[in-house]
């Protein structure tokens, strides 16, 4: 099949997936703004779709990093201009839902802070505003009128096209979906830039997708079920697909084990006792934590075809922990991997040209130190009790919370998940 044929069938697949999971209920058409942010949060730069910015990290400089793009920079902050004037429209939803979460706000005012302190206080500025339109997006969702419906709706937009697009791009126009390794060894990263970020948009789509084809299976009621569930089917299908040619280990374990927790917790022995889903969050999450660190040997690593060292991650980080100055305050929030800082990890790497830490948890000390921990520690504990509240309210719309919060905090434990966007 020649490159323009595919794509034309890819195209009429994807409207007919929308066809297929056609909904009655409305939402506003400002959900498009977190629709669009999130387009590009999962998937590459707006110079990057452009053809005018490069997807190889290895091709850029440390002051790339530190200069940034303008064209994104003024597009993201046009994004987040629209998002605040929906929002003062909708103030007396907003107020509540902040106050509610006043530590999700603590964290941010910190982060804030730590412009005193940085070497690059404007770049720290930059990133802390970025960082704002996150949770502005977020805002925009859950002052919905129909929350559970515009997140079905928001990731059925987005699943449904990233998706297959990224089979597009690595079967048929490898110049978009595949990079190359240091070593030259080819990379299948579709929409993303590299493949543990497609590894990490199946995670996202995934469990979302998967918790829809739950939904729809249990609702006999629904004249449309057949044609949703075969929809959704398929891209779920792609999507394990993906999986298996991106090969991020850690993508593929953090969705079989959130999604596995997913389905178990909706089941009526966990219905009868929510509280059994404390155990079966804690003994996922020590699980992982075990087979990942407590292992001298690394033998269960080693058998999954993995270097026990979670390919050079835990050499790594002692040494990008001396370059912090002040551990007890970090850096600045975003600010760790910037100038002559970058320089000194590039030479440590031996070119190897990284720009994360590849842990959630190590990329926060870095930059907001062992108080940035801290409060990411209450933030996390925070959030759990919110989402079992929600579990025990409604445990359909809960499991697919518990499920992504395990997905982020075992993400997060060898790759960057608590980065802005």
């Amino acid at each position: 099949m020649s490159p323009t044929l595919a794509a034309f069938v890819f195209s009429i697949s994807i409207a007919a997936f929308f066809y297929f999971d056609r909904e009655q209920a409305r939402v506003s058409k400002a959900l498009w703004i977190p629709t669009v942010w999130l387009f590009f949060c999962s998937s590459r730069s707006l110079v990057q779709w452009l053809g005018i910015g490069t997807m190889d990290a290895a091709e850029n400089t440390a002051s790339d990093y530190l200069e940034g793009n303008p064209v994104d920079r003024n597009f993201l902050i046009a994004l987040q201009v629209i998002a605040l004037i929906v929002l003062i429209n909708r103030g007396r939803r907003v107020g509540p839902i902040l106050r509610r979460n006043w530590v999700i706000g603590l964290f941010f005012l910190y982060a804030a802070l730590s412009m005193i302190w940085s070497d690059y206080p404007f770049v720290t500025f930059k990133h802390w505003i970025k960082g704002i339109g996150d949770v502005m997006m977020i805002l925009i969702v859950l002052t919905e009128p129909n929350i559970t419906e515009a997140v079905k709706r928001l990731v059925t937009r987005l699943g449904f096209v990233l998706v297959p697009l990224s089979l597009l791009f690595i079967w048929y126009y490898p110049s978009l979906g595949r990079t190359h390794t240091m070593d030259w060894t080819p990379e299948a990263v579709g929409v993303a830039t590299q493949k543990n970020g497609l590894g990490e948009l199946c995670d996202i789509y995934g469990l979302a997708l998967l918790w829809r084809f739950r939904t729809a299976y249990n609702d006999r009621r629904d004249a449309n079920r057949r044609l949703r569930l075969l929809g959704l089917g398929a891209v779920l299908a792609m999507i394990v697909w993906l999986l298996h040619l991106c090969n991020s280990l850690t993508s593929i374990c953090a969705l079989i084990m959130a999604g596995g927790v997913m389905l178990l917790s909706t089941r009526p022995v966990f219905r009868r006792r929510p509280a059994f889903v404390h155990l079966l969050i804690a003994g996922t999450i020590v699980c992982t934590l075990y087979a990942l660190f407590f292992q001298s040997s690394g033998g269960l690593i080693a058998s999954l075809g993995r270097n026990p060292t979670l390919t050079g991650r835990t050499t790594v980080w002692p040494e990008l922990i001396k370059l912090v100055k002040h551990p007890l305050v970090g850096v600045g929030y975003e600010s760790f991997w910037l100038g002559h800082r970058l320089e000194k990890v590039w030479v440590i790497t031996q070119g190897l040209k990284i720009n994360e830490a590849h842990s959630g948890y190590i990329e926060v000390l870095l930059t907001l130190g062992w108080i940035g921990i801290a409060l990411l520690g209450v933030l996390i504990a925070s959030g759990y009790r919110n989402l079992i509240r929600a579990y025990r309210s409604d445990p359909d719309v809960g499991s697919i919370k518990i499920a992504w919060f395990l997905a982020t905090v075992i993400t997060g434990f060898t790759e960057a998940a608590f980065r802005i966007m």
